[in-house]
């Protein structure tokens, strides 16, 4: 059953046409890999899908619903969760408190993730939860996003380039942890580094200029010298 399908999506930038004719789907339990070069498109699916930018047309479904062109708010409360590229973890704020905000924003609401649970799954969060958000390493930034979007409880999680910028140590962590979420949460990751994501992925998509250009499994992917060649410049 697939959890969310875009259909024929157009997004554009002002009068910059960004996405063409965009449709793909995640099944419930996936972790698909979006995957692409800088400026292919992966950031504005996911933008297009959260509602940041929306689509001038098409359809972007969520458990069958058209969400498209719904206020961000709206599609989070849905059960969708978001971390972007640049992070944006609350700098004055401990990591106790970016944890925190997240459980009076669902006050009422239940969750499976509580702040034991995420301390629990993430240890390093729980050694630094004193400390200042401004004061984390890129990687323990990373980490603190994602799980202040696991508080939120979402059903989809939508993760934006997580490796950009981290050392290679770190990026073997983000890629433990993103293995151990898969059995919570789907996952649609958007990724240009290729080694990273198949390790990660059931399926992967790659992107380019605004349109999929193709669709296989990890192996299929890595046995495909021409379409890596051509897309990935691999």
């Amino acid at each position: 059953m697939s959890i969310l399908e875009l259909e024929n999506v157009h997004s554009y930038y002002g009068k910059s046409h960004i996405l063409f004719d965009l449709s793909l789907y995640v099944e419930k339990g996936e972790v698909v890999g979006l995957i692409g070069r800088n400026g292919a498109g992966k950031t504005t699916t996911l933008k297009s899908i959260i509602g940041i930018v929306p689509p001038r047309s098409g359809k972007v479904k969520f458990n069958g619903e058209n969400i498209a062109r719904q206020p961000s708010f709206k599609i989070a409360r849905k059960g969708l969760g978001y971390v972007p590229e640049d992070r944006r973890v609350f700098s004055d704020l401990t990591v106790y408190e970016n944890l925190e905000i997240m459980t009076t924003l669902n006050k009422g609401r239940s969750s499976k993730w509580t702040i034991e649970r995420i301390f629990d799954t993430f240890p390093r969060l729980g050694d630094l939860r004193g400390m200042s958000g401004m004061g984390l390493s890129g990687g323990e930034q990373q980490m603190l996003t994602i799980a202040r979007s696991l508080m939120a409880n979402p059903e989809l999680l939508l993760l934006d380039e997580p490796t950009e910028g981290l050392a290679p140590m770190i990026i073997q962590e983000i890629q433990k942890l993103i293995r151990s979420l898969r059995q919570d949460v789907t996952i649609l990751l958007a990724e240009q580094n290729l080694t990273f994501v198949l390790e990660l992925i059931d399926r992967g998509l790659i992107i380019d200029q605004g349109r999929i250009v193709y669709s296989g499994t990890p192996e299929e992917l890595r046995n495909n010298a021409e379409i890596k060649e051509k897309y990935l410049g691999i």
